[in-house]
């Protein structure tokens, strides 16, 4: 029997860490020929997920660029996957999240007539333009895919509220899968000058476009005034590669004492290091659903979220990037031991660690039988 040739689009980081489950059991099964596909929107990043899961590539784009425009990754992306996917004569795309890569993937497929997975389906705020460009991304995908990989109910919602042609699926959240795979290995994080157990310390992620310019800035004072309210707590916050984001970071935080600005943490670093933390400060989606796994409350440095069973589950809090509301949130988990374990020991609802098998047998069964 003829192998059905499978391929797996990514670009960036997270879709590397959220895709890498999938590409692993994928290529345990003898009936597909997997093919992963890096767009390049990622480069040093993406590598070092790769590495830890030992996930070679077959084919790289390399499209990133300096500054590159949202226009320039769609059309860079576009274009090249136009060619691969016609010389490649691929059965099945599959596609995470809402990113850039993934949306132009996507389209890319619907062109060629290949039908799509979307691993992560369902997610919304219904604000179309926070997160920005993602809500928008993610919502046109779901308008081209046979197989929807919803995480949660309410993602099935999501998508039976939309009315979404393709099937939909619960299948948990994939991210979930690599979190448990790594931590398994008790990983280390070992950072210059920092002894963790010298203070509680709070991990912190800042790089959403939508905080781009003065919500940054509010963002970087809030986090001088928890540790000057709080002289036993420090803040690790590795920069993210854009200078939009990391030089007002630099030029706020950097002489702190207390402030441990590094260079982006590897994933097995990152694991450690939520797993090492007292609380999370993020305007991320991965941490608002990695960080419950390991026990460790999260404040949602965003206006809005399109993780809303976070909030609901309790293991999350909405914060936006007002200064005070910063110091008010932090500080009330910072103060009570109450309040810090009701979201500590609440109930992830992002998954057991098993989506990526669910997700190999939902493809089989469309590709097969």
């Amino acid at each position: 029997m003829t192998k059905k040739r499978i391929g797996i689009i990514l670009g960036t980081r997270p879709e590397a860490i959220k895709l890498a489950p999938v590409i692993q059991v994928f290529k345990t099964c003898p009936e597909l020929d997997v093919q992963v596909i890096l767009t390049g929107q990622h480069r040093e990043m993406v590598e070092q997920v790769m590495n830890l899961f030992n996930i070679q590539a077959n084919h790289n784009l390399e499209i990133m660029q300096k500054q590159q425009s949202l226009n320039d990754i769609t059309c860079r992306s576009l274009e090249g996957l136009e060619t691969l996917f016609q010389s490649q004569k691929l059965d099945f795309v599959i596609v995470q999240g809402d990113t850039t890569t993934a949306f132009a993937a996507a389209l890319a497929a619907f062109y060629q007539k290949i039908p799509v997975g979307h691993v992560e389906a369902g997610l919304r705020t219904d604000n179309i333009y926070n997160p920005f460009p993602e809500e928008a991304n993610r919502r046109l995908i779901s308008q081209i895919t046979q197989l929807h990989f919803a995480p949660t109910t309410l993602a099935v919602q999501n998508l039976k509220n939309a009315g979404v042609l393709g099937e939909i699926y619960l299948t948990g959240n994939t991210v979930i899968d690599a979190l448990l795979n790594v931590a398994k290995n008790q990983p280390e994080c070992d950072i210059k000058g920092l002894n963790w157990l010298d203070y509680r310390m709070i991990l912190a992620t800042v790089h959403r476009r939508e905080n781009w310019g003065k919500p940054l800035q509010n963002i970087a004072q809030g986090f001088l005034q928890i540790l000057d309210k709080f002289p036993d707590v420090g803040l690790l916050l590795p920069l993210h590669r854009n200078p939009t984001v990391r030089e007002p970071l630099k030029q706020i935080l950097g002489n702190h004492p207390r402030i441990f600005l590094t260079e982006p943490l590897d994933y097995k670093e990152l694991v450690s290091a939520i797993d090492k933390s007292y609380l999370i400060l993020t305007d991320s989606g991965g941490l608002q659903e990695e960080a419950p796994s390991l026990g460790k409350p999260v404040l949602v440095l965003r206006d809005t979220t399109e993780r809303p069973e976070a909030v609901t589950a309790g293991t999350a809090k909405l914060i936006g990037t007002n200064t005070d509301n910063i110091l008010t949130a932090a500080s009330e988990l910072l103060s009570s031991t109450d309040i810090y374990d009701q979201m500590a020991n609440a109930i992830n609802p992002f998954g057991d660690g098993q989506a990526a098998k669910r997700i190999l047998e939902i493809v089989i069964k469309y590709l097969l039988l």
